[in-house]
């Protein structure tokens, strides 16, 4: 097979502007401008008011899995503070606010009883964000499986995908009549390669030649979750969020099959079966395989129902050698060409591979509507005598990323909104308290918090729908 055209525009894109220049940005016409967190990495309250433990309360507390023994159990108290940081998201001007559901706080065992005061919370939460007259954008699931569902199978079980469907339920008729944006799942590639392949989130288990079957059970829940939700609010707004990335060769030749498969496995794995109704071919007999008895004739009916907006979340691009592994026949590389740039995660600052992913959205998925609803950058990065932070390196940052995706506007990609990650520093998984990646800085002793520079900046951005760019 030839070089796959995913990646024919790959290296061959000029600057925006000459450097030194400095360019106006002006994004359409009501995009919606907004920040993201997630449950277990913002709220605490892991045990309060009735909410029961989900894998990552298990998992962060297992010893050596989280940098310097961190753990969530109270992270930014979000949960009790929760009017607090609306009241600074209204007082910045941010206009949506993308934040996920804790499972376990409304159904402490994944199914069955209703905790009434977790399922109370959000529902304050949502009516304090409208006060702000700011616009809820609701992810159902964002990693943070029930303890007790991972006990019977978790994702490996398919009946975890129906209890999702029930949770959605649950969820959405107590939120529906206001919150009008739902997101089913937050990237499930992550849970699938970060909890059965490298083991470093829960449920921490190397299962190469069987986790297709996790993969299959979250889009199943995903398409039912799409299903629960149109059959009770028929004109809400649905979408998924996948973690997309361009995906190269480190030769930058033809693209040989273990570029094609990376690319298949983490990128078109998640977007085929909802846009096309079926598996990528390149990998489609390693899904069959390891599904024997687990597909159903109905699931892929469910899986692409009609979604109105696609979710995608983008840092960096992935960069592959060949690696003699089954299935797996690639592995990720670092660049190396004069100039490279990291954040202090270790990925690549590579702004236009944004607009390499919506081109390739544009030309290969019928242009559907699309929300960024992840992308930021941290860095190390501490407050001044004054106790603020004066990331200049995070204006630059998101400039050029935002950059790009405004040329990818006015190529015609449908860009509907764009998700700055994260709202506030908080609990980045396996890094614990690590990596900062918020507008807002977050004192670990006190928990104060003070917004950094680049708060101030976006500010105005949502303000003006757009930024003077200087290309430096």
């Amino acid at each position: 097979m030839k070089s796959c055209q995913v990646y024919d525009f790959s290296f061959q894109l000029t600057p925006l502007s000459h450097k030194g220049s400095m360019q106006k940005i002006i994004f359409p016409k009501d995009f919606v401008w907004g920040t993201a967190t997630a449950a277990y990495q913002i709220e605490g309250g892991y045990n309060q008011d009735g909410k029961g433990l989900s894998v990552w309360d298990e998992f962060s507390h297992r010893k050596g899995k989280i940098k310097n023994g961190d753990n969530g159990d109270i992270t930014c108290d979000h949960y009790n503070r929760y009017q607090e940081d609306v009241n600074l998201m209204g007082k910045l001007g941010y206009g949506a606010y993308r934040f996920s559901i804790a499972w376990s706080r409304i159904l402490p065992e994944g199914k069955g009883s209703v905790n009434q005061k977790g399922l109370d919370f959000y529902d304050k939460l949502v009516d304090e964000l409208l006060k702000k007259k700011i616009d809820p954008y609701i992810t159902l699931f964002h990693w943070d499986l029930p303890l007790a569902l991972e006990k019977e199978g978790g994702w490996y079980n398919r009946k975890t995908s129906e209890h999702f469907g029930n949770f959605t339920e649950i969820v959405v008729k107590k939120l529906g009549d206001r919150v009008k944006t739902w997101i089913t799942l937050n990237e499930p590639w992550v849970v699938f390669v970060c909890g059965y392949l490298l083991r470093v989130f829960p449920p921490g288990v190397f299962k190469p030649f069987s986790a297709f079957k996790v993969a299959h059970n979250l889009l199943l829940a995903h398409g039912i979750g799409l299903a629960r939700i149109k059959s009770l609010y028929p004109n809400s707004s649905v979408g998924i969020t996948n973690a997309l990335t361009p995906v190269h060769n480190h030769r930058l030749t033809e693209e040989p099959n273990s570029t094609l498969r990376a690319d298949a496995i983490i990128n078109r794995l998640w977007l085929d079966p909802i846009y096309k109704g079926k598996y990528p071919e390149i990998i489609s007999s390693f899904i069959e395989s390891q599904n024997k008895g687990n597909i159903f004739p109905e699931d892929m009916k469910l899986i692409s129902g009609k979604t109105d907006f696609l979710g995608v979340n983008n840092y960096s691009r992935t960069i592959v050698k060949y690696f003699p592994f089954p299935i797996y026949n690639f592995r990720p590389v670092n660049p190396s060409y004069k100039g490279v740039e990291f954040t202090s995660m270790g990925w690549e600052i590579y702004p236009q591979g944004l607009l390499e992913l919506m081109r390739m959205i544009r030309r290969d998925y019928g242009n559907p509507p699309v929300y960024i609803t992840e992308n930021g950058v941290a860095f190390i990065e501490s407050p001044n005598e004054n106790g603020v932070v004066q990331d200049k390196n995070r204006i630059s940052f998101l400039q050029d990323y935002l950059s790009y995706l405004h040329k990818a506007v006015l190529e015609g990609s449908d860009i509907r909104g764009y998700f700055v990650w994260s709202f506030m520093d908080n609990f980045e998984w396996a890094e614990g308290f690590a990596k900062t990646f918020g507008l807002v800085y977050v004192d670990r002793k006190t928990l104060k918090r003070t917004p950094k520079l680049s708060a101030n900046w976006y500010s105005k951005v949502c303000k003006e729908n757009g930024f003077i760019y200087d290309n430096k």
